[in-house]
């Protein structure tokens, strides 16, 4: 008896063991799965929700596309480039006028410099004349709905998707290829994916505050949930006060006055208010899937790249050692953390990221 019964502990022992195992493994996944679901629902309610209470419809539906008047730009006492303007095709809205700045050396390398949200060839003001002084030629189109770039009047004309395609339009009549790219904010977001399908499209990159938003973890589903609820929240949105919360340095009247320029009222914000919905807050997103297949292709891309951004971006979302960990040419960079500065590196610190700018290339 005393053997049997001793013989049987062990089996005991194990047979408790793998039942807790078990039961752990059990628990742990129904908790993963409660997690991913709420996360779902999550993206689901608030995609809806802020939908229904951000949308920008035109105020003549028989008007697709709104042109803001030159009066509003003549008044910049501080932007003296001469504007020029390509157009550019849509198959729903017909032709959209583009418009670009183009200084320095007609023969100089080319540095393309592009904008994100809020922002627009006026914030490049203060880094143009550096640039052009180190005998660079620089190309700084306005994205669609932004600037004095033509403006689908209807929130539901913009997309990630149609971002990219009239970047790549724009981008094929101005002749821009095999250059230097200053990737800002969203500029980053579309022309990422673009050098994802040609590698040969950009020479080097300067990546400042930006990403390729993949929907790829719950944390920041969350984040950008709250996002959408903090931008839309005031009846106006804000531009020149998006830029003004999000900069580490105080804004004189005259760029607050810079940045609101191409919106003469509400109808002419629809690109830049859609922004935060073409955000991939799930996988569910249509822009998830086309994201995460665009940085696949950019793993191993080895052109010289380098970062910059503020010191409190890089630790909250920004994290710069995605681009370390995909893009070998970023290696041994002279990479830029600015701290105490804020998302709006451009209108912080633009001198001095003109100044690194000219450095990468000359290094490079």
């Amino acid at each position: 008896m005393l053997n049997c019964r001793a013989g049987n502990v062990p089996l005991a022992s194990g047979a408790i063991k793998e039942f807790s195992l078990l039961k752990f493994v059990t628990i742990s996944g129904s908790l993963i799965l409660v997690v991913i679901l709420l996360a779902a629902a999550l993206g689901f309610y608030n995609d809806y929700d802020v939908q229904q209470r951000a949308a920008v419809k035109p105020e003549d539906p028989n008007v697709l596309v709104l042109r803001t008047p030159e009066s509003r730009f003549t008044v910049l006492t501080d932007f003296p480039f001469e504007p020029h303007y390509i157009s550019i095709d849509d198959p729903e809205l017909g032709t959209l006028r583009i418009h670009y700045l183009d200084e320095g050396p007609r023969d100089g390398e080319v540095i393309l410099l592009l904008h994100g949200q809020a922002t627009w060839s006026y914030s490049f003001r203060k880094m143009i004349p550096i640039l052009t002084a180190a005998g660079y030629r620089v190309v700084v189109p306005d994205m669609v709905g932004f600037g004095r770039s033509d403006k689908p009047a209807d929130w539901n004309a913009h997309s990630f998707q149609k971002q990219v395609d009239w970047l790549d339009a724009t981008l094929e009549q101005l002749d821009i290829y095999n250059c230097n790219a200053f990737l800002f904010d969203w500029g980053g977001y579309f022309a990422l994916r673009l050098l994802a399908e040609d590698p040969q499209l950009f020479s080097r990159l300067m990546l400042v505050t930006t990403t390729m938003p993949r929907a790829d973890s719950i944390a920041g589903a969350v984040w950008i949930a709250g996002w959408r609820r903090y931008i839309y929240g005031p009846e106006e949105f804000p531009i020149s006060g998006m830029v003004s919360d999000m900069t580490g340095t105080d804004m004189d009247t005259i760029t607050l006055a810079g940045l609101d320029a191409p919106y003469l009222n509400e109808s002419y914000k629809a690109g830049p208010k859609r922004m935060p919905m073409m955000i991939p807050a799930t996988p569910l997103h249509q822009a998830a899937g086309p994201n995460q297949e665009a940085w696949k292709k950019l793993k191993g891309w080895d052109g010289p790249a380098i970062t910059m951004l503020a010191q409190s971006i890089s630790e909250r979302g920004f994290n710069p050692q995605d681009f370390y960990n995909q893009m070998p040419g970023t290696a041994d960079q002279a990479h830029k953390i600015y701290p105490g500065m804020g998302f709006f590196l451009i209108e912080d610190v633009p001198e001095e990221l003109a100044e690194a700018t000219v450095e990468f290339i000359q290094a490079n």
